[in-house]
C-alpha cells in the first residue's frame, strides 16, 4: 500500500533537499524522539541556529517526518511500497536510503508506540433483559403497563461494566428503528468513503 502525502507535507520534508545527509540523521532522531516522548521546543530551536534558519522550518521539518515514519508504520507499509511513497519527493539516492533504513529499523517500535497512545471506548460485550409487566394497581384495577429491563455490559480497557436501562415497548421499537437506520446509512457509498479516509 503506497502512503499519500498532502501538499504540505511534501513542502516540509522538501526542506531535508536542503541539508546534509548527517543532519538529516539528526532530524530523523529528533522525530522519533517526538513519536516517543512528545514534542521539545528547545531542540528546534538548537538544530535552528546550527543550520540558520529559523526555528519553524525546523519544526516542520522534523514534523514531516514523523508524520512519514507514524503514517508508514500505521499502514505497515512494505520496504517497496516506502520506497514508491516517497519516490515524489525528489530526494536522492543516499537520503532516500537512510529514511528507508530508519522507517525498517523502528516501525514495530513506532506501532507499539501508537497503539499504547490510542484510546479504547467502551464497546459492546452481552445483554440481557426481562419483561416487567404491570396488570394493576391499588387505583386502578385492570390496566396493562409493559417496561423492559434492559442490562448493558460493555468492556472497556479489558475491565467490564454494566449498565442498568429501563424503556417502555414504544422507545424500544423506535431505538431497534434509528439504529437500523443507522446501521443502513453505514453501508452506503458516502459513508464507506468516509470511514476509508478516517482510517487511513
Amino acid at each position: 500500500m503506497l502512503l499519500m502525502l498532502e501538499d504540505e507535507h511534501k513542502d516540509h520534508l522538501s526542506f531535508l533537499t536542503q541539508v546534509e545527509i548527517d543532519v538529516v540523521q539528526k532530524f530523523c532522531q529528533i522525530a522519533l524522539d517526538f513519536i516517543k516522548n512528545g514534542s521539545n521546543p528547545k531542540l528546534y530551536q538548537s538544530a535552528a541556529q546550527k543550520l540558520s534558519v529559523d526555528a519553524l522550518t525546523v519544526q516542520n521539518g522534523v514534523q514531516g517526518l514523523m508524520y512519514l515514519l507514524t503514517e508508514s508504520s500505521k499502514l505497515m507499509v512494505s520496504e517497496i511500497d516506502f520506497q514508491d511513497s516517497i519516490l515524489v519527493l525528489g530526494f536522492s539516492e543516499e537520503l532516500k536510503k537512510e529514511l528507508l533504513q530508519m522507517y525498517m529499523e523502528n516501525r514495530k517500535e513506532i506501532r507499539e508506540i501508537m497503539l499504547e497512545m490510542s484510546m479504547d471506548f467502551p464497546h459492546y460485550h452481552d445483554l440481557e433483559w426481562r419483561l416487567d409487566v404491570e396488570l394493576a394497581s391499588r387505583s386502578l384495577r385492570h390496566q396493562v403497563i409493559p417496561n423492559i429491563l434492559l442490562r448493558f455490559h460493555t468492556k472497556e480497557y479489558d475491565e467490564n461494566k454494566s449498565m442498568l436501562l429501563q424503556t417502555d415497548p414504544v422507545n424500544l421499537v423506535h431505538m431497534t428503528e434509528v439504529l437500523e437506520d443507522a446501521l443502513d446509512q453505514v453501508k452506503t457509498q458516502h459513508s464507506r468513503r468516509i470511514l476509508r479516509n478516517i482510517n487511513k
